[in-house]
C-alpha cells in the first residue's frame, strides 16, 4: 500500500502535515517549534527549555495535575524537548483519542498561565536537572568543546542554561519570549497514523486559529565562527573523559550522506574501527565511539573516549593511527557496502515506528522547508561514492583545525604532553 504524505497551510499560516496510515491503531502528533538555544543571549540563556518545562504546568482549565491524568486516562504518552535550534512538544494515543491529545496540546501552548508560584517551584527542577548533567562527565566534557570552540556564537550556549539565568527569570520575561517564536510561521504540526487528514485539519484550525503574532521572519546567524581550542576541566572522577572535535558540514549539506557513512563506519557502532582497536584489540577503553553534530551553519564529527588517567596518550595514539589508517589506506567497497546496509536497515526500522515517522517529517520541514522521506535518504546513502568518500574524510579529518577537551584529575596524566601530541 502507497502512502501518501498530505501539506496544508492553515489561514494563519501554519503548516499541518500528514500521513494516512490506516492498517495501525495509534497515531503520533508532533508541535514542532523553530525555536532553541541558538535564539537566546548569555543573558536570557536557557530559557526556551524553560518555556518547555513551564508548558506542562497548568492552564486555565487544566491543573499540571490534571493535564498529566489526562493524557493517562486515555492511555497515551505526551512529553516535550528543547534541542539548540527547535523544541517539540508531543503525544502518541490510540487513534480513537488523536483528538482529545490535540486538545491537550493546544491547551498547553495557547493557554499556559505561568503562575509565578509555579515558575519558582520549577526554578529548583532545572536547578536539580542542571545538578544531573553536571555530574555527568560526557556532558561535561562535550558542553566544553562546543562552548569554547563556538565561544563567540549562540551555537556555543547550553541548552539548560545556567543557574544565574535560571534563577532570574521572570513572567513577563517568559511571556514576552513566547510571543515572539510561538507564531504560526515558526510552527509545524506533523501528525502520522490512523486519522483522516482533512478532519484533523478541521480540528487544528479550530484549535490554532487564534495563535498568530509577529509574521516578519525569525533572523538567525548565517554563519558560525569555528576557533579551534584545547580544553581541560580538573573534576575528581576515576576516569579521563575525552572529546576530540573536527569542524565539519551543516545538515542541509549536499554531503550529509557522506558524513553518515564516515561516522558509522569510523567509531559508530560496535563494528566501528575505532571501537575494534581501542576496545576490542587494545583493550584501551570501555567506552569509545564518533558521533556528529550537525546544524544550520556547521558541524562537528567528535570521537569521545573515556579510560584510565594512565592509558591517555596510548588512547590519543592509537586513535590517530586509526584516523591515518583510513586517510592512507583508503576504505574497501566491502566496508562501504556494509556499512550502507547498517544505516539503511536503521532507517528502515526507524519508519516502522509512528513517533520516529512524525519526528522525520516534522523535523525535515520545519528545518529544511522540506519532507526527507525514507526514499530519499536510501537514495542518498546509494550515491555515496567510494573515492569521493575517502576525499571526504581526508578533508574532515584535518589536524589543524581539530579542538580537543579533556576531563578529569589533570595532575594524574601529562596533559602538556597529550596537548603536544594533538598539536604535533
Amino acid at each position: 500500500m502507497e502512502l501518501t504524505i498530505k501539506t496544508k497551510y492553515l489561514r494563519n499560516g501554519l503548516c499541518v502535515i500528514g500521513e494516512e496510515i490506516p492498517f495501525v491503531r495509534s497515531a503520533s502528533i508532533g508541535i514542532w517549534v523553530k525555536n532553541g538555544s541558538v535564539d537566546e543571549n548569555r543573558s536570557n540563556n536557557g530559557i526556551s527549555h524553560f518555556v518547555e518545562h513551564m508548558m506542562f504546568k497548568g492552564t486555565k482549565k487544566r491543573t499540571a495535575r490534571a493535564l498529566a491524568d489526562e493524557m493517562s486516562e486515555m492511555g497515551g504518552r505526551i512529553n516535550a524537548f528543547t534541542s539548540k535550534e527547535y523544541m517539540c512538544y508531543y503525544a502518541h494515543t490510540l487513534d480513537t483519542h488523536l483528538e482529545d491529545a490535540l486538545d491537550v496540546l493546544s491547551d498547553m501552548l495557547l493557554h499556559s498561565q505561568y503562575k509565578e508560584d509555579a515558575i519558582e517551584k520549577e526554578k529548583s527542577i532545572i536547578l536539580e536537572e542542571i545538578n544531573m548533567v553536571e555530574d555527568s562527565p560526557e556532558d561535561i566534557t562535550h558542553h566544553l568543546l562546543v562552548s569554547n570552540t563556538w565561544r563567540d556564537d549562540p551555537l556555543g550556549l547550553r541548552v539548560i542554561g545556567t543557574r544565574e539565568n535560571v534563577q532570574s527569570f521572570k513572567k513577563q520575561e517568559i511571556v514576552d519570549y513566547i510571543s515572539s517564536y510561538y507564531i504560526p510561521q515558526n510552527i509545524v504540526i506533523s501528525i502520522t497514523g490512523k486519522f483522516e487528514f482533512d478532519q484533523i485539519c478541521d480540528c487544528i484550525e479550530e484549535k490554532f486559529i487564534s495563535l498568530g503574532g509577529n509574521t516578519k521572519p525569525i533572523e538567525r546567524v548565517a554563519h558560525t565562527t569555528y576557533q579551534k581550542t584545547f580544553s581541560t576541566k580538573e573534576k575528581d572522577i576515576e576516569q579521563v573523559h575525552m572529546l576530540l572535535g573536527f569542524p565539519t558540514i551543516s545538515y542541509d549539506s549536499k554531503d550529509i550522506y557522506y558524513l553518515s557513512i564516515l561516522n558509522t563506519l569510523f567509531g559508530g557502532g560496535m563494528n566501528s574501527r575505532l571501537f575494534q582497536s581501542i576496545r576490542e584489540e587494545l583493550g584501551l577503553a570501555y567506552s569509545i565511539y564518533s558521533f556528529s553534530d550537525t546544524y544550520k551553519t556547521t558541524g562537528l564529527l567528535n570521537i569521545y573516549a573515556a579510560t584510565h588517567p594512565s592509558q591517555v596518550e596510548d588512547v590519543v595514539v592509537n586513535t590517530f593511527e586509526e584516523i591515518n589508517k583510513l586517510i592512507k589506506d583508503g576504505l574497501s567497497e566491502k566496508e562501504i557496502y556494509k556499512t550502507k546496509e547498517q544505516l539503511k536497515s536503521n532507517i528502515i526500522i526507524g519508519f516502522e515506528n509512528m513517533n520516529s515517522r512524525m519526528s522525520n517529517y516534522g523535523k525535515t520541514m520545519l528545518m529544511l522547508g522540506k519532507i526527507k522521506t525514507q526514499d530519499e535518504m536510501i537514495e542518498g546513502i546509494n550515491s555515496v561514492d567510494k573515492n569521493r568518500l575517502i576525499h571526504f574524510a581526508q578533508q574532515v579529518f584535518n589536524y589543524e583545525q581539530m579542538s580537543v577537551a579533556l576531563v578529569g584529575r589533570l595532575n594524574e596524566f601529562n596533559v602538556e604532553r597529550i596537548e603536544s601530541l594533538c598539536r604535533d
